[in-house]
């Protein structure tokens, strides 16, 4: 019923109310801003009925406070203030470190931070690389698909990717990347269960649903329990090294913004 009153909402390019609690309305045009546009309709209905509910009880809740707290309980603004400031310090701090060390981390100091701490990087999920290739069923040329596919050499590469540029609803190229396969997994029709033994015994997969056919052609995989590559744990390396930093590096600017506040008089003791 609320999905169906939003998508009315929208298509009279009006918005709805759909619920109200004391003064606060909630309305087609405010849940429209916070659901996701790529779902199902199933799916979609299933959140919003899900984020009607938790505002609801949130509003009831907020009633209670407002009516059963004193003024003195119910001034919270040194506790925004206070939130606000934190949180704009540490935003600030990060960006600055990000913006002082990250250039500086050199591809040695990360390699030699993997090799030392290999034990660290063990991998907890399947990892692969290749691509997908998602078709409708009535695309031409699926025979000319199935043989790049399955020779997988750099001219078939190419016209794999000229290819779907022109049919394909998806082409997801992941040759160069290390990716989860449960992130792949997902995307088929019916989920691959076993992925390990997938992996050791299959390069080219190939299935359909009821519109589109599926092209799969894994180039290389990791599995559970060996130890990830390098590129696949670079950006975890980098900000472990950060982190490092971190504190060092937040005391010296602390004292550089203090020693520059004195200077310029911002500070004035009395």
């Amino acid at each position: 019923m609320f999905l169906y009153t939003c998508k009315h909402a929208e298509d009279d390019g009006g918005s709805r109310e759909i619920v109200r609690v004391g003064n606060e309305l909630l309305t087609s045009s405010d849940l429209n801003q916070v659901l996701p546009r790529d779902v199902n309709d199933e799916d979609s209905a299933a959140l919003a009925d899900d984020y009607i509910n938790r505002w609801v009880r949130n509003k009831l809740f907020l009633r209670q406070a407002e009516f059963n707290l004193t003024e003195e309980e119910k001034d919270i603004s040194q506790l925004l203030d206070e939130y606000r400031t934190s949180l704009l310090v540490n935003i600030y701090q990060q960006k600055m470190l990000e913006q002082k060390y990250s250039p500086l981390l050199s591809d040695k100091e990360i390699e030699e931070y993997y090799n030392q701490m290999q034990d660290n990087f063990t991998l907890q999920e399947n990892i692969v690389k290749g691509f997908l290739l998602k078709v409708p069923m009535g695309a031409p040329n699926q025979g000319d698909v199935r043989r790049w596919c399955r020779s997988a050499n750099s001219e078939s590469l190419v016209k794999l990717e000229n290819y779907s540029l022109q049919n394909a609803r998806m082409f997801d190229s992941f040759l160069d990347t290390w990716v989860p396969f449960q992130r792949v997994n997902a995307i088929l029709p019916e989920p691959i269960k076993n992925e390990e033994r997938f992996l050791m015994y299959n390069r080219y997969y190939e299935t359909t649903d009821e519109q589109f056919r599926y092209f799969l052609l894994v180039t290389d995989y990791m599995t559970i329990g060996n130890t990830a590559p390098l590129s696949y744990v670079e950006d975890r390396i980098r900000a472990i090294l950060l982190n490092k930093k971190r504190g060092e590096y937040i005391k010296s600017l602390e004292k550089e913004l203090y020693d520059e506040a004195l200077q310029k008089k911002i500070i004035n003791f009395y």
